[in-house]
């Protein structure tokens, strides 16, 4: 597999020069700062590039191009939205990068309610929890129809986890929850969520799922046209949030994708801890079936809590066996290579990271951290080396 890193280009508080160090020989990156659905110009994603390539480093796999709201909701722009993301495809593919992930997350992308929960070997980790989320869904941003989306058993509890907490408290909840905001580089307020969360109003999980199928039926015949494999990120966590429905969570889900689409261009980003996160997905299956469309894998392990909390363990550690999709993995590039595919190197990144170290008291992005990936990629290399053996 190639061994990536993500990086969130210039302003990440970890340089090139220390990916490099990891030992990572690939990037994955995005131009961050064009986050709203402009075009990503050629010459901006050249000289990114270039940057990169003088760091002794390939940028091998974008992360993200971003889908704009209108796009998922179908609203009167998503035709001309669609246009401008087919455009930004163009301009990657003239620039040699052949890997897109991307999701289709309503309104929250990644979303957690600690991001400095205690680990057990006493480094800091990210961390959903859905008594806290409720809390800040029915107490803080008082959404109109939560009550709804909530059994009287969790509403009780979400009313008394939010009367224990203090001020302080409450806003950072809220701004670990809108850290999870595409584009949360801008300004969100609370009004505002408010606002993104209405749009979707009426919609239910059969109409989104209409939406992302129309918008990959769009872009998979240029994607074919191009030489791009597109690989669809999985919902994070794989359930719906703010009442609003998710459709990448679970086979199912895939299989009607899929269906729709069958062109090999049309393929995943096998995320084990967004997966895994759900109890009742069998990662193994799973992979064993999709191993064909897996253009890009994100490899961390979560640990699953009773009620549907979750947080991020160690990358062999959690409740994912890692060892069992790393074979997986490997076996698929080994059938690749027998049947003469020319993409057999899967990328892959080791997917958030523990805050450990010095980095404790250091500037970092959440999950981003140098130390907690490095030693999460030393260990998937370390596997990775050990079962080659086995795999020729």
């Amino acid at each position: 597999m190639k061994e990536g890193w993500r990086w969130y280009g210039p302003k990440d508080p970890v340089p090139l020069a220390h990916i490099r160090q990891a030992g990572a020989t690939d990037v994955v990156t995005a131009l961050h700062e064009i986050y709203d659905g402009r075009v990503w110009p050629v010459e901006d994603i050249k000289a990114r590039q270039a940057e990169v390539a003088e760091a002794g480093l390939t940028w091998s796999v974008v992360e993200s191009i971003p889908v704009p709201q209108a796009i998922k909701t179908g609203g009167p722009d998503a035709e001309a939205a669609t246009h401008r993301f087919i455009d930004t495809m163009r301009n990657v593919a003239a620039c040699g990068i052949e890997v897109i992930c991307y999701n289709f997350m309503p309104v929250v992308d990644w979303t957690r309610t600690d991001l400095r929960y205690p680990a057990p070997n006493g480094g800091l980790a990210l961390r959903f929890d859905p008594v806290a989320f409720a809390a800040y869904d029915l107490c803080v941003l008082k959404r109109h129809g939560a009550d709804a989306d909530y059994d009287d058993a969790m509403q009780a509890e979400a009313a008394k986890y939010h009367a224990a907490m203090s001020e302080t408290e409450i806003d950072t909840l809220e701004k670990t929850i809108i850290a999870g905001l595409p584009g949360a580089e801008g300004h969100h307020t609370r009004e505002g969520i408010r606002a993104l969360i209405a749009e979707y109003d009426g919609m239910g999980q059969d109409d989104l799922r209409a939406s992302l199928i129309a918008f990959q039926s769009a872009i998979m015949p240029e994607a074919d046209a191009l030489g791009l494999r597109m690989a669809i990120h999985p919902d994070d966590p794989p359930w719906p949030l703010f009442g609003l429905p998710r459709v990448v969570s679970q086979m199912s889900d895939y299989d009607a994708l899929f269906a729709a689409n069958p062109t090999q261009a049309n393929g995943v980003t096998f995320c084990t801890g967004s997966l895994g996160a759900r109890g009742d997905n069998d990662l193994a299956t799973m992979l064993t079936k999709l191993a064909p469309r897996v253009h890009f894998a994100h490899l961390r392990n979560v640990k699953r809590e009773a009620g549907g909390a979750f947080f991020e363990a160690d990358h062999l550690e959690g409740s994912t066996d890692m060892v069992e999709i790393v074979d997986l993995l490997l076996a698929e590039e080994t059938r690749r290579t027998r049947e003469g595919r020319p993409d057999t190197a899967i990328p892959m990144r080791p997917d958030h990271g523990h805050l450990l170290l010095d980095d404790i008291e250091k500037e970092t992005l959440p999950g981003y951290s140098a130390i907690g990936r490095l030693k999460g990629l030393a260990e998937l290399r370390g596997v990775m080396h050990g079962l080659e053996r086995r795999h020729g």
